[in-house]
């Protein structure tokens, strides 16, 4: 057996080119297999990457013992399946956000993914951005002060989806980041959202996230508006961070903008608040391709056996949020308890391809 990491990718369709496109790039790897349930998507593929097979035959990935790893790009009903499949296989397993379609499916899949002693990894792409490990290094180093809240907006017109609803689409991306950022998961969240276009499939939504220190978050996702935005706040004590995807440049902006309440005051007259208005700074980032970058790390991870970013007990983690999100919403906007999360480490492994 050679020295490369033989992997597969299962699913073809919206996301699944850009794993296709980053694995037959780098180095140490080579892109074996490519399945969908679509011949047509194949066929197109087929000429770009001569040196994989194609298959209709989802089976085949799993059953095949030169394959090493299996990157999965399916619609999220189906990733269940499809990753219990692959780590019962002995295939080190790459799930697309979100993880599965339930709590009770996502620690089912880590605990065989110990019990094996695999590499789990889930796509929560965002980070690996610059952006939000330049934005994690500055909440840390405490420069922005106390972390008071954040919020996060995800708006689009479409893609609508058939399976699942906004909150499952776009949300796990800010749910991630906010987690990251804070270091912690929520206790609780309280969801409201619209059927706008298809009964029964929410395409708007407003998620509140609670945290233990009282921290607050909400999201704003929405298949359902005229302009596209990607942005979030961060804002502490002392300063305050606007984050724009979209923008080309200076994604982050640091202001140094706060209030101030006075300390001692007697009478209602004489409470004033103080707000400062300082400079604002977008300090630099090295641009490189988070996607290129969460592959890369997928593969170092399978050759040392470390324990990925964005592992299978983070991606237990927001769907543990997504489906108290759900629920809320089935309860007209209640609050509703996030049902914490085992933190036990998975046993050491040592590293292997197959």
């Amino acid at each position: 057996m050679d020295d490369l990491i033989h992997i597969a990718v299962v699913g073809c369709g919206y996301w699944g080119p850009n794993l296709v496109r980053n694995f037959n790039a780098l180095p140490g790897t080579r892109l074996r297999m490519l399945c969908d349930r679509s011949k047509e998507r194949l066929d197109h593929f087929r000429a770009m990457y001569p040196q994989a097979e194609m298959r209709t035959d989802v089976d085949t990935a799993v059953e095949d013992p030169s394959i090493h790893a299996v990157a999965i790009a399916t619609p999220v009903h189906t990733h269940y399946k499809l990753a219990k499949a692959s780590l019962l296989a002995g295939k080190h397993t790459f799930i697309e956000k979100p993880m599965a379609s339930s709590v009770k499916e996502c620690e089912e899949l880590v605990q065989i993914a110990s019990d094996q002693g695999l590499t789990l990894m889930v796509g929560h792409t965002f980070l690996y951005s610059p952006a939000i490990r330049k934005i994690k290094e500055i909440v840390d180093a405490g420069n922005i002060g106390k972390l008071l809240y954040m919020s996060a907006r995800r708006l689009n017109l479409g893609l609508f989806q058939k399976d699942i609803n906004v909150v499952w689409d776009l949300a796990p991306h800010d749910i991630s980041i906010i987690q990251f950022i804070t270091g912690e998961a929520p206790v609780a969240v309280n969801c409201q959202g619209g059927c706008n276009v298809r009964r029964g499939i929410e395409d708007v939504s407003n998620l509140t996230l609670y945290f233990a220190g009282g921290e607050v978050a909400t999201i704003h996702s929405s298949w359902l508006d005229p302009k596209k935005v990607r942005d979030m706040a961060i804002v502490g004590a002392r300063k305050m961070i606007h984050y724009d995807d979209i923008e080309p440049n200076q994604k982050i902006k640091i202001y140094d903008q706060r209030v101030e309440a006075p300390p001692h005051y007697d009478t209602f007259a004489e409470f004033q608040y103080s707000y400062h208005y300082g400079d604002m700074h977008a300090p630099h980032l090295v641009q490189e391709e988070p996607l290129k970058v969460e592959c890369a790390h997928f593969l170092d991870c399978i050759r040392t056996g470390k324990t990925p970013l964005t592992d299978g007990r983070q991606g237990l983690d927001v769907v543990r949020v997504l489906d108290a999100a759900s629920r809320s919403l089935k309860q007209g906007g209640a609050r509703i308890d996030v049902v914490p999360s085992s933190r036990r480490r998975a046993r050491p492994r040592k590293s292997r391809k197959s």
